[in-house]
């Protein structure tokens, strides 16, 4: 019979301060164990652990007086007549006893486990131990799990909840795990125009999908009836994903949904994303900081047009990451110009950043406008404003030139 104990709090005995005890010292004092490590010598891990507060050491031979109380023991010395000695002990007293080196020998037995979200799972082999493969099959299990190839969400009625999740720039690879394992827990999804929206094809048939989509002319869903949205359906003790394109906090409105949460008693989690700003750049080649050429880094909103820090940085020559900036992109411009920026310092223009629809067009403050015109960019496009946007830069780390 497999067993989830419960051992924060409770006392753990881990006899042995080599590498078996040092692992199992680590994870129990990761699951907040009250751990007392017995050894004549340790690790210095076990040791730094000792000298934080974290477990305590008690750097001699084990006696039987040490195991007594104890809910939990590991027998990990390098010494076979030892650990059974420890397994005889636990034996007399009732109390459960791991013997790392002969795990037949003894009742209990350590699971390969791991934790994805509120779900642990675990692996031990039956009959003769083998370790090595419990790993190779929990990992592989784990990572179905992780992918969001399972449906996990709770059967018993349980309290609601929401979590924002940044579902990345677009490319449904670039959702983080957590994110994945959220999506696979959510009755409901309520989700943007933007982002990894793809992930939406992978879901149970009757997940309830939400389309709270905006564009720049077209916003069908106000921001306050997605706040009741949330809380609504939370209230009815469902699971709700946010999925939000990028990051939720990078101008993404998300701490006013945590805000309308939080007001409404609803518990929220904020899973972080990949922001467009740094992503889309980098992934067409561009660092929005180079040594040498940019240190600082400006990222701001496109609706209202260039505000007083954004000039500040263009006239120091920062680079500035402009996100949905098309319709204003000749006041940044024109902004940048004003503030004296060099006319020839590089401009590039992200479109569809991610995706396989990604274009980018160069050119620089003078004549990016013109050249955006004339090439037809439109929204979504990160505009990135420096000299990290000189094609090639990467390449020859060289300061920006003028445009041919």
């Amino acid at each position: 019979m497999i067993v989830s104990l419960g051992l924060a709090r409770r006392r753990v005995v881990v006899v042995g301060g080599g590498g078996v005890g040092t692992r199992r010292s680590r994870a129990l004092v990761a699951e907040g164990a009250d751990v007392l490590v017995v050894a004549p010598f340790a690790s210095a891990d076990i040791a730094a652990m000792a000298s934080r507060g974290e477990l305590e050491w008690r750097q001699r031979a084990v006696s039987r007086a040490d195991i007594e109380g104890a809910w939990l023991v590991v027998a990990a010395t390098d010494n076979p007549t030892a650990n059974a000695s420890i397994t005889l002990w636990c034996e007399e007293q009732r109390t459960w006893c791991v013997n790392a080196a002969d795990a037949e020998g003894t009742p209990a037995r350590v699971a390969a486990q791991s934790t994805h979200g509120d779900v642990a799972i675990g692996v031990v082999s039956l009959g003769a131990a083998d370790p090595r493969r419990a790993v190779r099959i929990r990992d592989a299990l784990g990572r179905v799990i992780d992918e969001g190839d399972i449906d996990v969400r709770h059967v018993r009625a349980r309290e609601g909840r929401v979590m924002l999740v940044g579902s990345g720039p677009g490319a449904e690879d670039l959702v983080t795990v957590r994110g994945m394992r959220a999506l696979a827990e959510a009755d409901v999804v309520v989700a943007d125009r933007l982002g990894a929206t793809m992930l939406l094809d992978r879901l149970s048939h009757d997940v309830e999908i939400i389309d709270v989509g905006k564009s720049p002319d077209h916003h069908p869903v106000p921001q306050h009836e997605i706040n009741d949205l949330l809380v609504d359906r939370a209230k009815k003790g469902l699971t709700v994903v946010r999925l939000k394109g990028g990051d939720p906090f990078v101008f993404g409105r998300g701490g006013e949904e945590v805000h309308a949460c939080v007001s409404a008693g609803v518990s929220v989690e904020v899973i972080p994303g990949i922001t467009s700003a740094i992503a889309v750049p980098g992934l067409a080649g561009i660092p929005v900081t180079q040594r040498g050429v940019a240190a600082t880094v400006v990222i701001t909103s496109g609706h209202l047009g260039p505000d007083e820090a954004t000039r500040a940085a263009l006239a120091e020559g920062a680079t500035v990451v402009a996100l949905m900036a098309v319709g204003t992109m000749g006041d940044f411009m024109a902004a940048a110009l004003d503030a004296g920026a060099d006319p020839r310092t590089p401009v590039a223009i992200i479109e569809c950043g991610s995706t396989p629809r990604e274009r980018v067009t160069r050119a620089t403050i003078s004549d990016a406008s013109l050249i955006a015109d004339e090439t037809g960019v439109k929204p979504p496009a990160v505009i990135v404003i420096g000299g990290v946007a000189l094609d090639g830069l990467l390449a020859s780390k060289v300061a920006a030139t003028p445009r041919p």
